[in-house]
């Protein structure tokens, strides 16, 4: 099967890129690179951690050796505790250490918490220097390896230290999953199903009947199944191509926009999932995991408030149910949650923001100015309580 290619379109020219999606990719990492760099480039640093790169660090280097990189690696711990200013700093000190000068390059290589961390500091080395993405994670391909969103987490918050920088090229070799825990694999859909729920029926759709066939607790009997990689990467392609859109028209996620075509609408889900993560120290969620209730809980609100109907709700539930087990919100203090809501980046003029939901793919920003803080209370401590 051909790889898919899709291009961003952004009004900045020099921030278009293409993204390519298929299987067994790997091998053309260095001319891809070359494509992408063009012939200027001549060192390169991979930022990955020691779980992927034992895995593909050795095809990935060989491939760019071939092409005529000279190339050097840099390896971050996993998780999200570790995507921090001081991990970005010694990855800076790597750079520099390495001769990274303004016409070379950082490729990340592994998950949202590498590509997050590499593209931060890809983007305040030298003022910034380009950057690839070959994400290895689910959530990441469909998510944060696209839109150039950066940064790091601090003691005040989840991704409030960051930057915007696009990257030259993302590259998605879907194969990789085959290695991916089912845990990641239910972070992974979890997102999708963020994404179809913002997009339409369509997606959404799309993205229920394949988990409907393949649930990812099966994957790895699926591996050898040419249908089962065609509809993998379908998928894949119809989600990225769906946040792309979305990017293309609002690159900065501008802040007076409330339309459903803001940027801002990719945080559904985002302000309860921030929250769980912050009151458990970042070690206890998978991101997804975390979008995986806060889809829920912000399509409860959603139907508390008369925005969207019972049907709505329970087709959420049964979609994200597809994706695979959460973990339990047992000890949970929903105190602590609601005082991390003050921490979430959405907050503007003293109001956070909340995406929520008029129906399927009719995604509304609301400000916690209209929403009165008793009915966030209310269906926070029972949302809480259905969980446990």
């Amino acid at each position: 099967m051909n790889p898919q290619s899709l291009k961003i379109k952004i009004a900045r020219e020099m921030s278009d890129y293409e993204i390519v999606v298929g299987n067994d990719l790997i091998a053309t990492t260095g001319k891809w690179a070359r494509k992408c760099l063009g012939k200027g480039a001549t060192k390169i640093v991979i930022v990955s951690n020691a779980t992927v790169f034992k895995l593909y660090g050795k095809q990935t280097v060989a491939s760019l050796i071939m092409a005529g990189f000279e190339v050097s690696y840099f390896l971050i711990k996993d998780g999200e505790a570790h995507k921090s200013l001081k991990t970005a700093e010694a990855a800076l000190k790597f750079f520099a250490e390495s001769g990274l000068s303004r016409t070379d390059a950082v490729v990340a290589l592994g998950g949202g918490v590498v590509g997050d961390l590499a593209g931060f500091a890809a983007a305040i080395y030298l003022r910034g220097i380009s950057f690839l993405q070959m994400p290895t994670t689910l959530l990441s391909m469909i998510d944060s390896s696209v839109g150039g969103k950066t940064g790091v987490n601090s003691v005040f918050g989840k991704n409030l230290t960051g930057a915007f920088h696009q990257p030259r090229g993302v590259l998605i070799d879907t194969s990789v999953l085959k290695t991916l825990p089912q845990r990641e694999l239910t972070a992974g859909f979890c997102e999708a199903v963020k994404q179809g729920a913002i997009s339409g029926k369509t997606l959404l759709g799309q993205t229920g009947d394949f988990l409907a066939v393949f649930p990812p607790r099966k994957f790895r009997q699926f591996n050898g199944s040419e249908k089962f990689q065609a509809r993998l990467s379908e998928l894949i392609a119809a989600q990225v191509a769906f946040k792309a859109k979305i990017v293309a028209g609002d690159e900065r996620e501008s802040s007076d926009r409330k339309d459903a075509g803001s940027r801002k609408i990719l945080n559904f889900g985002h302000t309860l999932a921030h929250a769980l993560e912050k009151v458990t120290d970042y070690r206890y969620f998978k991101h997804g995991e975390a979008v995986g209730y806060g889809i829920l809980f912000a399509a409860e609100l959603s139907n508390s408030l008369a925005l969207c109907g019972e049907k709505d709700v329970e087709l959420l539930n049964d979609v994200v149910h597809r994706a695979g087990s959460l973990p339990t919100l047992a000890n949970i203090d929903g105190k602590q949650v609601l005082e991390a809501f003050k921490f979430d980046k959405k907050h503007l003029s003293g109001s956070l923001q909340m995406i929520l939901l008029k129906g399927i793919g009719k995604p509304v920003i609301r400000t916690t100015k209209d929403i009165p803080r008793i009915s966030i209370q209310k269906a926070l401590k029972r949302f809480l309580q259905k969980w446990v």
